[in-house]
């Protein structure tokens, strides 16, 4: 048999490589493209360090403040531990419970109303209506205006003197005009009724989204049966709803109850304490009488409150959706 040098012959090199079998490269755990593990990790640490400075850090803080006696003047040197006096101080207090009662009847008017308006405007938008493009923009824009201009507007429009809304009512024969943000009785009122305006075009959006996705085939099926349009909604559109519904519930909620910067700026909590939400009881113990340990002990509180009326909501309607 013939030994083939094949040292100084390519061509022959090449076919006794390919005779015994080509040499696969060597495979690494990673493909050519593929980016390294730290590259995600640099997208998302901005974001991670926001939540971790902003929202983890003051949690932790505010949860080990409400076991401690702490005016900001003395510095840091002045926290003092009191246990669970700061929780007993807050269910002793008559301030707590009227401002826990103001918040129960403003998130809890505001939010239901929120959800009617936003939904009957979602059906009206959601048909083939002229102009429905813009005026599905009109609707949503109040929820992302600057509450700034809000405030500044509903206080010029319900002013008992010279506001639009006043005159309005005056030139239809109305008499014993409401004094809205000026009035102890009518403050609340005046305030669940900017709330509804600024938070409806939020409920719109949401519901039109669901709308986009209710179930056409069960509508067609229930307009062969003669189904009317009460009939239809009732048995159809409002159990797919029921998610979306629970959904905008708890969001609502959530961010109605912990309004701040509407009371602020337009009622300061007034006339009175009319308007003395809880989230701003927080606020004038700890930023205005200097009662941080307290303040966060009304916070924790608060936060536990919420949290179970958000977990009795989302029990509530599990296995009544249409999709269930």
């Amino acid at each position: 048999m013939a030994i083939v040098d094949t040292r100084n012959d390519p061509a022959g090199a090449s076919a006794g490589v390919g005779a015994a079998g080509a040499r696969r490269p060597r495979r690494t755990g990673r493909a050519p493209s593929e980016p390294r593990p730290y590259v995600g990790w640099l997208f998302v640490a901005p974001n991670l360090l926001g939540v971790l400075a902003f929202t983890f850090i003051p949690l932790i803080s505010v949860v080990l403040l409400s076991f401690t006696q702490w005016n900001l003047v003395s510095g840091f040197g002045g926290i003092e531990f009191v246990g669970l006096d700061n929780f007993l101080a807050v269910f002793r207090d008559p301030t707590f419970w009227r401002s826990l009662v103001i918040t129960i009847v403003y998130a809890g008017v505001a939010v239901p109303l929120t959800l009617v308006v936003g939904l009957a405007l979602a059906l009206a938008l959601n048909r083939d209506i002229p102009a429905r493009g813009l005026l599905r923009a009109a609707f949503f824009v109040p929820y992302i205006v600057n509450i700034v201009a809000i405030g500044m507007t509903w206080q010029m429009l319900l002013d008992p003197e010279a506001g639009l809304v006043n005159q309005a009512l005056g030139a239809f024969g109305a008499e014993d005009l409401p004094q809205w943000f000026a009035s102890s009785n009518w403050a609340l009122p005046a305030l669940i009724l900017v709330t509804i305006w600024s938070q409806a075009g939020y409920a719109n959006l949401i519901y039109l989204s669901a709308l986009q996705d209710a179930p056409t085939q069960l509508y067609e099926a229930a307009r062969i049966d003669g189904a009317g349009r009460w009939a239809s909604f009732r048995a159809i559109t409002w159990p797919s709803l029921l998610p979306t519904t629970v959904f905008l519930l708890v969001t609502l909620f959530v961010g109605i109850s912990q309004t701040f910067g509407m009371i602020a700026l337009i009622t300061n909590g007034g006339p009175g304490d009319s308007t003395t939400t809880l989230s701003f009881y927080m606020y004038q113990t700890s930023f205005q009488s200097y009662r941080f340990g307290y303040a966060s002990a009304v916070g924790l509180v608060t936060f536990i409150g919420i949290f179970v009326i958000m977990l009795l909501m989302w029990r509530a309607q599990r296995g009544r959706a249409l999709h269930d």
